[in-house]
């Protein structure tokens, strides 16, 4: 990575200067505004492949974006002997010629007048630093020099975790958060701040804290849970026993513990004081609409309650109940079960006739009146999890469905908006801030009564890894795809500031 720019780019910015590359970083990079965010969910594809991929860069010598992974823009670069291109999640400047990214003071000054708030990329991670006028990549890296390189052989953050007695379940969700991009750089950077000070052993968060400090240490032994163990069992009492228990269970109450306990932890004091701004929410809460529609005046009555995950049906939709976990939707008519997620969330944000067993008074019309409700995602969150229901409980059976869902690598929510839910066209424009990529997915093996955890987590480049236990072995992301899914996790693959 040169730090000092290089030959090419000193011939560049002498001959047309630095304003293509303000363009380019206004609205594909910064996207600050309205109008930015449009172009960019417009135009923001590979114009070779026609596919989103999060490594696109885009041509500082003509109107051409091509993806780093398939080589098309190395093929534009070639043929066109255009040398530079501007990477397009960071801004940073690629020289084909050199056959490496380069810096510049006036470029980076664009960054740091576009984006007070700019970040660089570690690994498959994002770390927010305040900015300072001419201080991106080559004064961070200065600063930390063991961080310029990340090589591929690299196992740094992967620790297997021992078995404490059915406690797979806890192991697989502790390798989830520890591998949740913005999650590791909050704690990493020691952001947390305890609010148990005169209480020792007492905080998850600090014990969450010194967790990630354990995984990305460099050591290699497996880990013992104990601690956090004993701090799930004294806040959940319900989760209080050696017995086996629900993984999305736990995922919930962990979530639920630290967004108590890391209350006020963040730099981003927010107007609104009713407003939580901790990490868990920053993160984790979307807000999902709920559109209940008259069927005598067509008045709508809208509702908007937080959401941590989306919970989906296998057989029959899903609608949430409470405020943190989505669950329990009714269905009147039979028809085909899903087999794919996306397939579950156009059954979740379908509309449902209600019955008229289930009339609800009209506050336009004032009258009960049969309608119907609709569901779509108002704001949605930087990591989404998605939890596959299939544990069945009814008074007649308890079973487990293990039918096969189809999950993708990278997801576009565009289409279950709220703002795409009155559009015509079954297929809405792709916006590429609700575009996610899969970082995590755990699965369950076995039966209802008798079964196992394990998890797949995504590391730096791009290498995926199995989590079982203890034992730490390296998978494909075929294997990835391939398998059943029980908990589905993404992340925003573009971060966006107002």
């Amino acid at each position: 990575m040169n730090e000092n720019g290089c030959v090419h780019l000193n011939n560049y910015k002498a001959a047309k200067g630095t304003q293509p590359y303000e363009l380019i970083y206004t609205y594909f990079v910064a996207c600050s505004s309205a109008e930015a965010r449009k172009i960019k969910g417009f135009s923001g594809l590979c114009f070779t492949c026609k596919t989103f991929e999060p490594r696109l860069h885009a041509c500082l010598y003509c109107i051409h974006i091509g993806c780093y992974s398939g080589k098309h823009i190395q093929e534009h670069a070639r043929l066109k002997e255009h040398l530079l291109a501007v990477e397009l999640v960071h801004g940073m400047i690629m020289c084909f010629r050199c056959g490496d990214y380069v810096y510049d003071s006036d470029f980076t000054s664009i960054i740091a007048e576009k984006n007070p708030k700019a970040y660089v990329s570690l690994g498959m991670s994002v770390v927010y630093h305040p900015r300072k006028p001419k201080s991106h990549g080559a004064d961070l890296l200065q600063l930390k020099q063991h961080t310029r390189k990340i090589t591929e052989n690299s196992t740094i953050g992967l620790r297997g975790l021992i078995n404490l007695g059915n406690t797979c379940f806890v192991n697989c969700i502790v390798q989830a958060l520890t591998h949740t991009p913005p999650l590791r750089d909050f704690f990493l950077a020691e952001k947390h701040l305890c609010q148990f000070r005169d209480q020792p052993g007492r905080c998850l968060g600090c014990e969450v804290s010194s967790l990630f400090q354990e995984f990305y240490s460099g050591k290699k032994e497996p880990l013992a849970l104990h601690r956090l163990l004993h701090l799930i069992w004294t806040q959940a009492h319900h989760l209080a026993s050696h017995k086996q228990h629900d993984a999305h269970e736990l995922f919930i109450a962990m979530l639920d513990i630290l967004h108590k306990h890391c209350k006020d932890s963040t730099e981003l004091a927010l107007a609104n004081p009713q407003h939580c701004n901790c990490i868990i929410d920053e993160m984790f809460t979307g807000r999902l609409q709920s559109d209940v529609v008259c069927q005598s005046c067509n008045g709508v009555s809208t509702t908007i309650d937080p959401f941590w995950d989306i919970s989906l049906d296998l057989g029959t939709a899903a609608i949430p109940r409470s405020r943190y976990s989505s669950n329990k939707r009714r269905t009147q008519h039979p028809e085909r079960e899903p087999t794919s997620l996306v397939d579950c969330l156009k059954r979740f944000t379908r509309p449902e006739h209600l019955g008229s067993s289930a009339k609800i008074k009209c506050d336009n019309c004032q009258s009960y009146q049969e309608c119907t409700k609709q569901l779509t995602m108002k704001t949605l969150p930087v990591v989404v999890s998605f939890h596959l229901k299939r544990f069945e409980h009814s008074s007649r059976f308890r079973k487990k469905i293990s039918k096969f869902i189809k999950f993708p690598e990278h997801l576009d929510m565009t289409p279950f908006m709220s703002q795409c839910r009155n559009q015509c066209t079954d297929s809405p424009p792709m916006h590429s801030g609700n575009i996610y990529s899969l970082y995590a997915v755990i699965n369950h093996m076995g039966t209802l009564n008798a079964g196992h955890y394990t998890a797949f987590i995504r590391q730096q480049h791009g290498k995926w890894y199995k989590c079982n236990d203890q034992l730490i072995t390296k998978a494909s992301l075929q294997e990835v795809l391939n398998s059943e899914g029980y908990l589905l996790f993404y992340h925003k693959t573009f971060l966006e500031y107002e």
